[in-house]
């Protein structure tokens, strides 16, 4: 895969924000310093992780944050989005280790962006329970009455697309249940927490407040009709299902009714409150056709033969180490697409992940995937979409979630041995990147 050699990427506009992002179950590790998360029941099973691991030391974050940190400086970047653990900030002295490399964030003059849910749910809760929504916006509110002097960007909650299909409809993720479409709930109880905690925010003083919902171009197998109705179907399932109601103030015809609630108006107007911006992780477009009968896989995912879509393998295109097939075109086709879908109703876009998994320190395939992806952020830019900001995901190698250490996707290589971390090609190219467009 090559760049566009020789040219530079173009100019970004003035204020333009430039972020890597991680999450705290993924580096943090110190684990026993903590509350169990639904995360750590789940690796604790076996089988449930491809290479048997858990993130009981993962990057061990949590004890070298100082040195993370100075990496982030050395780097360049304006922003780090990081998230906070629910079950560290329940625990004993929890919340100072987020006080603290606030502190150290600043002191580098790197602004912090927290994620105030990356899925490691505390153990004890359940998002199949309307509760937990009001449980959230309790430790929203713990956690911005303690940080809010020194943050000012915000983000809700993480991909609850992916924590209600992978963790709840198939069983792949914590907390590894396979209710198909009885995980529904989960999504309504998510969005209902994310709305809870835009208030909670708000009360606290916050004044940036957005999401990071995960969304990718849903494309159809053919032309045939049932082609494109399973198309339409997963493209309502994945991308509107979390951004109608929060956009719109409504879910999707036919949705709504399946959703549990005493008032579900009541519930929309929650769930829609006003944010400052809208943030999109971008990996890869999703090929889906009609059913085949038998199972079928995306990403390493099963999904199962009887569901009302299959999804099929995009060809001739690069693929990661991961599997996944490399379309930067896709992100200008997603952000032009909400623009014209959501109209005055898009906030400005931040671009909250983007990245890829591939191995070794001289990286020049990551180089070459978010060289491409930068251009075609730039292209939507031009098409008139309102983009502010780029994080790409991640900092640092780390715990990758069901597939364990098998993947890496840090602009920093991680020595799961020794914890010794070593800037990738990729680190040098993004600092060269960030020194050309200030």
């Amino acid at each position: 895969m090559a760049t566009d050699a020789g040219n530079p990427i173009p100019r970004f506009p003035a204020g333009f924000l430039w972020g890597v992002s991680t999450s705290a179950h993924q580096i943090e590790g110190a684990v026993d310093e903590r509350g169990p998360s639904a995360w750590d029941v789940f690796t604790a099973e076996p089988g449930r992780v491809k290479d048997g691991s858990t993130a009981a030391v993962a990057c061990d974050h949590y004890h070298r944050y100082p040195e993370d940190v100075a990496l982030l400086a050395g780097l360049g970047v304006d922003a780090y989005r990081f998230s906070v653990s629910w079950p560290r900030v329940t625990s004993p002295g929890g919340l100072d280790f987020y006080d603290r490399l606030v502190d150290e964030l600043c002191a580098a003059g790197v602004r912090p962006v927290p994620t105030l849910f990356h899925w490691d749910l505390p153990a004890s809760l359940d998002w199949l329970e309307r509760d937990t929504a009001s449980r959230f916006a309790d430790h929203v509110s713990v956690v911005a009455e303690r940080l809010n002097d020194r943050v000012g960007k915000w983000i809700t909650l993480n991909e609850p697309a992916e924590h209600t299909l992978l963790g709840h409809a198939l069983g792949v993720h914590a907390p590894g249940r396979r209710l198909l479409f009885d995980a529904l709930p989960v999504a309504h109880h998510q969005l209902l927490a994310h709305g809870l905690a835009v208030r909670a925010l708000r009360a606290a003083g916050a004044a940036d407040i957005g999401i990071a919902n995960s969304h990718g171009p849903t494309w159809p197998a053919s032309a045939e009709p049932a082609d494109t109705e399973a198309a339409d179907f997963y493209d309502t399932l994945l991308n509107r299902l979390f951004a109608d109601p929060i956009l719109l103030g409504e879910y999707p015809d036919g949705i709504g009714e399946l959703m549990p609630s005493p008032d579900i108006s009541a519930d929309l107007k929650v769930i829609a409150e006003p944010l400052n911006w809208y943030g999109v992780n971008y990996y890869a477009p999703t090929l889906v056709g009609a059913p085949l009968g038998t199972e079928t896989e995306f990403g390493g995912v099963p999904i199962p033969a009887e569901l009302p879509f299959s999804v099929r393998e995009i060809e001739g295109r690069p693929r990661t180490d991961f599997g996944w097939p490399v379309v930067p075109e896709g992100l200008t086709e997603l952000l032009c697409g909400f623009r014209e879908r959501y109209g005055d109703r898009l906030p400005p876009v931040v671009i909250t992940e983007n990245g890829c998994s591939y191995e070794g320190l001289d990286d020049q395939d990551r180089i070459a995937y978010l060289d491409a992806h930068l251009r075609a952020l730039h292209a939507a830019l031009t098409a008139g979409v309102d983009v502010r900001g780029y994080f790409v995901w991640s900092l640092m190698d780390n715990f990758e979630w069901a597939e364990g250490y098998a993947r890496r996707f840090g602009l920093v290589h991680v020595d799961y041995e020794t914890l010794e971390r070593v800037p990738k090609a990729s680190y040098h190219w993004f600092r060269e990147v960030l020194r050309a467009q200030r």
